[in-house]
């Protein structure tokens, strides 16, 4: 399993603990050990020309999802075949400010973030109240389970 990251940001992020956040939902749900993710940190300019350029809407946003091969989750018996799963472009500046007014650090701000755009990446959409809550109830499942995981690690 692939998980490149690379941080144009600006702002220093726990990559690593990003990075293995993303490798555990890979593995939570069931998506091939092949398959590859970028998860890239960029600046609110370059966030702001994303979001304006893909989704026609202005100023920067928090997290945007390429999804490349559309894959989906795999089961408990069938993993994903493998591929290129995606992009998920996070702006750390954004995230920055959302925290403070979650009233949380911008760790966590960037983890739920980032497992966000994972599952967009997945084919997980909220547009819909009960794909809304399916999708994040897996978010939560995935934030939840990589916390004990990390508490483990220490």
């Amino acid at each position: 399993m692939s998980v490149e990251v690379n941080n144009e940001s600006g702002v220093q992020v726990d990559d690593a603990a990003l990075q293995r956040l993303v490798t555990f939902g890979l593995d939570l749900l069931h998506v091939h050990p092949d398959a590859d993710v970028a998860l890239l940190f960029v600046d609110t300019a370059a966030m702001e020309q994303l979001h304006v350029q893909w989704m026609d809407e202005p100023g920067p946003t928090d997290v945007l999802s390429f999804p490349m091969d559309e894959l989906r989750p795999g089961s408990d018996d069938v993993q994903t075949p493998p591929g290129l799963l995606g992009d998920i472009v996070v702006c750390p500046q954004v995230a920055v400010e959302q925290a403070k007014t979650a009233g949380h650090s911008s760790l966590e701000e960037l983890k739920l973030l980032t497992a966000h755009g994972l599952l967009h990446l997945l084919g997980f959409d909220h547009a819909e109240a009960d794909d809304e809550r399916e999708m994040f109830q897996v978010q939560r499942d995935m934030l939840v389970g990589f916390a004990m995981q990390e508490k483990q690690r220490r």
